[in-house]
């Protein structure tokens, strides 16, 4: 049997998949979690073989669970997203997501996507795929990327400082060339672009 973490913040949806997935012979749905935080707690505790994680959830989004377990257990993850935004794609890979999938695709096949990863493959849908290889390359720093981060939620320099361990000068240098490179006037905007984007 192949066991399965779910994760969604849309009830609805994640109901409707668990009660799908349930009817394949080999999966077993081990749990079904709502946001984030709960996602990474619940899957270092049961070690599921597989984690499908929305992307947009409340807490951590699901590159940043698959990131928090990678470092603790042996569990192996597929993101879905309704916006398969490219940039989104290269962090989930570089953060050691076994697949992505669009919320487009049908229970069957992501029966499929499961068995695949579960048995040590990848799977990555095709025209997100051919979408990244066309799409422009984020143009910041890793750092930059971290302030933008840290900053998303309106955050003021002295936050985002100490979250990083910086000094408030160096965060407005890392600011302002970010503005710069963007060709936008706000932090605010800064952060948008980024989003859209997939860089963050």
């Amino acid at each position: 049997m192949i066991r399965v973490l779910l994760a969604d913040d849309e009830a609805m949806i994640r109901s409707a998949l668990a009660a799908l997935l349930r009817l394949e012979a080999d999966i077993e749905v081990v749990a079904e979690c709502a946001d984030g935080t709960q996602a990474l707690a619940e899957a270092t505790r049961l070690v599921p073989d597989v984690c499908l994680l929305d992307l947009e959830m409340p807490g951590l989004d699901g590159v940043e669970v698959a990131e928090g377990l990678a470092r603790r257990v042996a569990t192996r993850c597929v993101v879905v997203t309704r916006h398969a935004r490219p940039g989104v794609l290269r962090r989930a890979l570089s953060s050691g997501v076994s697949g992505f999938v669009p919320k487009t695709r049908g229970a069957g096949d992501m029966a499929e996507v499961i068995r695949r990863v579960a048995a040590g493959g990848r799977y990555v849908d095709p025209e997100i795929a051919a979408d990244a290889l066309s799409d422009e390359r984020c143009p910041l720093t890793d750092r930059e990327l971290d302030v933008l981060r840290s900053g998303r939620r309106g955050e003021t320099t002295g936050q985002i400082a100490r979250a990083l361990s910086l000094a408030p000068g160096t965060v407005r240098n890392h600011v302002s060339t970010v503005l710069g490179k963007l060709g936008v006037r706000t932090r605010q905007q800064a952060v948008l672009l980024a989003e859209e984007r997939g860089w963050i």
